[in-house]
């Protein structure tokens, strides 16, 4: 019996192959976006693990978010034993289910409206005291996400021949959030317990921080330097967002907020298929990927078992 891991990037891929290697799991990539899913079949033995990205119709794979629905409703429908399964595929493609259901479990997240089309933004942005926050609801590595001085500066935006429109449809415009530091913070979460935090250094990396240097060859910044473990880290958040995270059954995942100079912690996002970084890994005392990988081996041998 071996994992099965559910992505669309091949790049990302080689920290989780050496810790599943480490730790002597056997493991095989099903890469999605195209191909054939014969529904009279039956799903091999195993484990599968979904790390789908929001932002995989960046890499040309507009259609794996939803190859990866049908698939895991497959595997499900199956019984089979998946990790961040379809309700929380759900929650990695919408920002307004994760703030939704973040605030529903009493956790601060920004102020929001959710602007569906075109038509109604500028009138929605005039209700937001300015500077505000525009990003796409189905995004990652920052997509879409710009700060924007005026409605006159959005409207500029939204009528520059390179604008380009949230792939679902829908944006959101946030309240700013102005750090009392230059930095954010992300928790990383596996199995059901925190593994670390670190802090991305917004100053250099603004809203584009994904952690992976494999973001690089995304387009994305050099992950070089910007990224740092916090040490000792210790929050009533981290209670929360543990529960949060059995609730939804979310066994995979960073959480990232912002400590406000008036002295609020605001959750913004939910990262259900977190990367991790070589430099904070290196400084961990525990390895995000290497916990991952337990993960996957202890149900495994649960399912041989059953």
């Amino acid at each position: 019996m071996k994992a099965y891991v559910i992505h669309e990037n091949p790049d990302w891929y080689p920290p989780f192959a050496a810790a599943f290697e480490a730790e002597g799991v056997d493991h095989e990539p099903w890469l999605l976006g195209a191909g054939v899913l014969d529904l009279d079949s039956e799903p091999p033995p195993g484990v599968f693990w979904s790390r789908m990205s929001a932002s995989a119709h960046t890499r040309g794979h507009a259609l794996a978010k939803d190859h990866t629905r049908s698939v895991l409703n497959w595997l499900e429908a199956h019984g089979r034993r998946v990790v961040n399964g379809r309700r929380v595929l759900e929650l990695e493609m919408s920002k307004v289910d994760q703030l939704t259901a973040l605030r529903a479990a009493g956790i601060e997240v920004p102020r929001t409206l959710a602007v569906v089309g075109r038509d109604d933004l500028l009138a929605a942005a005039a209700t937001l005291p300015a500077p505000f926050i525009a990003k796409h609801n189905q995004g990652g590595k920052g997509l879409g996400v710009a700060l924007f001085e005026s409605v006159d500066a959005f409207a500029d935006h939204l009528d520059d021949p390179g604008h380009q429109p949230p792939v679902d449809g829908i944006t959101l415009l946030q309240e700013y959030l102005k750090a009392a530091e230059p930095q954010i913070t992300r928790v990383e979460i596996v199995d059901g317990e925190v593994v670390y935090a670190l802090t991305a250094d917004t100053a250099r990396g603004g809203f584009e921080l994904c952690p992976a240097d494999a973001c690089a060859v995304d387009g994305g910044p050099l992950a070089a330097g910007l990224f740092a473990l916090r040490k000792d880290f210790d929050h009533p958040v981290l209670g929360q967002y543990l529960d949060f995270a059995r609730r939804h059954r979310i066994e995979v995942a960073g959480f990232e907020f912002i400590e406000t100079a008036d002295g609020r912690l605001v959750t913004y996002d939910v990262n259900t298929n977190t990367n991790y970084n070589p430099e904070v890994e290196a400084a961990a005392p525990r390895s995000g990927p290497r916990q991952v990988a337990r993960l996957l081996k202890r149900l495994i041998t649960e399912e041989e078992g059953s």
